[in-house]
């Protein structure tokens, strides 16, 4: 059997994912520390993923030495797109147009219209993986995933 890594959408998505299912399946509080190392990936990280799911109201977090995470909402609420609009929106960096120096005399690619033409295209597909992702929930992910 071959194993398959589909990337779609800002690297921090799959993290962001994996993280809301732990507090979920956690039903409670975890730090970042311990859903870092659920995860496999830095503390650091996983508060910068936490602070964008805050901003969405997808988690909350309490303070203090007994504090860390949870679900601000119940698992059947927060579905994939709710998570990757969370922390796809600041996560892909803005790019200037690009320019070509192209040779004296040489056929020249309309880049203007091909990136329009591009973010056509690109825009449609996120649009279509948005719509996708809205019909999948937490919950029915947790029920998936098996706890080793």
């Amino acid at each position: 059997m071959t194993t398959r890594h589909i990337h779609i959408g800002p690297p921090r998505l799959r993290t962001a994912i994996q993280a809301v299912v732990w507090l979920g399946k956690s039903g409670g509080i975890i730090s970042s520390s311990l859903i870092a190392n659920r995860v496999k990936t830095h503390a650091t990280f996983v508060r910068r993923i936490m602070t964008s799911l805050a901003k969405a109201d997808i988690i909350a977090s309490k303070g203090g030495r007994d504090g860390g995470y949870y679900l601000e909402k119940s698992p059947a609420e927060i579905t994939l797109a709710d998570i990757y609009l969370a922390v796809g929106a600041d996560a892909v960096p803005k790019k200037d147009k690009v320019e070509f120096d192209y040779p004296e005399g040489e056929e020249r690619l309309d880049v203007a219209g091909f990136q329009d033409a591009l973010e056509n295209i690109l825009g449609d597909a996120e649009s279509q993986a948005i719509a996708y992702l809205k019909g999948i929930t937490i919950a029915q992910l947790m029920a998936e995933v098996k706890m080793v």
